[in-house]
């Protein structure tokens, strides 16, 4: 299925039916949205991260907002509205999402039911503002493709729970550095000076 929509009379059709636009092409303008949301413990404290570029890769917007006790997939299609209503709102007229939410892709292209009551509203909502535009395509990515609009909603969750991120809590000189330490009561017991709350860590155990 091809993942282009067109826009025509207001109503958003789909290339589902081949007819259409079957071998459709992007405009010579657009934009691109990477597009990303997250729940820790789903659900749990939500956030969406977007990156937007035009279609030459320069960045043109960078998108995060904290969305308080939710689920991944409220989050991921809250970013998605986040990118769509960007686009209309500067007026542009065409826009590339890449999302790694293999639900929220499929879902918009219709390949899914939106089987879930709070999502259904914002399916709804995505749709209209498609609707709105003369080109509109979607796209699955893996994780590793949409690290950047990841870290933009790590970083909204981290700031909607009361914690600094990693890049901003860790201290310059400390940042991509390994550290001995070990567990005392439970807790990790770092080496040397301690690292300030919220820093970001990844363990490796050491026998």
């Amino acid at each position: 299925m091809s993942p282009y929509f067109s826009s025509r009379g207001g109503k958003t059709e789909r290339s589902e039916s081949a007819r259409l636009f079957p071998t459709q092409a992007p405009p010579d303008s657009y934009l691109v949205a990477h597009v990303d949301g997250g729940a820790r413990g789903n659900p749990g404290p939500a956030g969406y991260g977007v990156v937007i570029t035009d279609q030459s890769g320069r960045k043109v917007a960078e998108l995060s907002e904290y969305l308080g006790h939710q689920t991944n997939n409220y989050a991921e299609y809250n970013g998605l509205l986040a990118a769509l209503s960007y686009t209309v709102q500067h007026g542009d007229k065409a826009l590339k999402v890449i999302a790694d939410s293999e639900l929220l892709v499929k879902q918009i292209r219709g390949e899914y039911k939106v089987k879930s009551p709070s999502l259904v509203e914002l399916h709804q909502r995505a749709q209209k503002l498609i609707g709105q535009l003369e080109w509109f395509s979607i796209q699955h990515v893996l994780r590793g493709g949409n690290q950047d609009a990841d870290r933009l909603a790590n970083q909204a969750m981290d700031k909607g729970m009361g914690r600094s991120s990693a890049a901003q809590a860790a201290p310059a000189g400390a940042r991509g550095q390994e550290f001995t330490g070990i567990v005392r009561n439970g807790v990790i017991v770092v080496d040397g000076a301690p690292l300030p709350e919220g820093t970001r860590v990844q363990i490796r155990v050491l026998r």
